[in-house]
């Protein structure tokens, strides 16, 4: 698994369509770590969420509920402590904690390649709570559930192409998993 300074300076340019001078990096500060744990454990939790179908064994599905607990705690405290930051600037790019947290999500969007699945802190008021609400603590779909992602969308994401069976990304090599590497096989 990539998690070097140079993967996640990539990674937000990509958020940006463009590069960021001076290139990102996760390890400069307190604002700019938290924005990269923000990355992987909302992508995680959709996953979690939407691989459940897909399990057979009771064992691996009680895995499953038990990592999604995990990753939708995680979610919980990271989300709040970018939104009470939502309108500072993360310096030196003169961009906001907000913005951030909304190309990020594009981004992963953009990537998983089938619709919105995915939300920054701070949204329209359309896309909020009740239809009313800016600030968005929880990402969630106009039914307050857990968005899904299918394990396609979850490879294009982490391999950061929006190409399934394209390793690149978070996994270089490719994921190791059976699914995973069913998409491989059939490159």
């Amino acid at each position: 698994m990539d998690l070097s300074p140079s993967y996640f300076a990539e990674l937000m340019d990509r958020a940006f369509g463009q590069s960021l001078n001076p290139p990102f990096n996760p390890y400069a500060n307190n604002i700019n770590f938290l924005l990269v744990a923000y990355v992987l454990p909302y992508t995680a939790l959709t996953s979690y969420e939407g691989l459940k179908s897909h399990l057979q064994s009771p064992i691996s599905r009680r895995l499953c509920d038990g990592l999604l607990g995990v990753q939708s705690m995680q979610d919980a405290v990271i989300r709040p402590l970018l939104y009470e930051h939502a309108t500072m600037k993360v310096e030196p790019y003169g961009v906001t904690m907000a913005e951030f947290t909304n190309r990020i999500s594009e981004l992963r969007n953009r990537l998983g390649r089938n619709g919105i699945k995915d939300e920054g802190n701070v949204v329209p008021p359309v896309m909020g709570a009740e239809g009313k609400l800016a600030g968005n603590l929880l990402a969630d779909n106009s039914y307050s559930l857990c968005y899904q992602r299918a394990p396609r969308e979850i490879l294009r994401i982490l391999y950061g192409k929006g190409i399934a069976r394209v390793p690149r990304g978070y996994f270089p090599e490719g994921a190791n998993g059976q699914i995973a590497r069913s998409y491989l096989h059939n490159a």
